[in-house]
């Protein structure tokens, strides 16, 4: 009987590894790069990186889509480096700074930030406007994933 395992795409590296289920919770690191694969940080995607994330890892992926003048943006950034800490490694979060991958901003129709969306098997399920406190977000998050 095979172990359950789930692909994960290195943020170092971009390399897809596949990680025991159970092992998840151990600090893996990236077979290639060897760097580790989660970090408590969101990760930060491109217009060139988003895409191998999306379809590639296994895990939910959720996105914040923000920009660097935007002040509700600012306000929630340290809960989502928090929800980072608290989620991982059952999720991935990624920030999309939306100024510089205006192709992910315009793919995805993101018409006001921050967004926060939630992608599952490489389809968007989930998409909230506006800036959430930790136990909005967490509680969000944890209802769409």
């Amino acid at each position: 009987m095979a172990t359950p395992s789930q692909i994960l795409v290195c943020p170092s590296c971009q390399a897809p590894n596949r990680i025991p289920t159970s092992r998840l919770g151990d600090d893996p690191r990236c077979g290639k790069c060897k760097q580790e694969l989660f970090s408590g940080h969101p990760i930060s995607l491109t217009d060139q990186t988003f895409d191998k994330h999306l379809s590639r890892s296994d895990l939910p992926l959720v996105v914040d889509f923000w920009a660097p003048w935007c002040g509700p943006c600012k306000m929630m950034a340290p809960f989502f480096e928090q929800a980072a800490v608290e989620l991982e490694p059952r999720v991935r979060l990624a920030k999309v700074n939306t100024d510089e991958n205006r192709a992910l901003g315009m793919r995805y129709q993101i018409n006001s930030i921050p967004t926060t969306a939630v992608f599952k098997g490489g389809r968007e399920v989930a998409r909230q406007p506006g800036a959430m406190n930790l136990p909005q977000l967490l509680q969000w998050i944890k209802s769409n994933t």
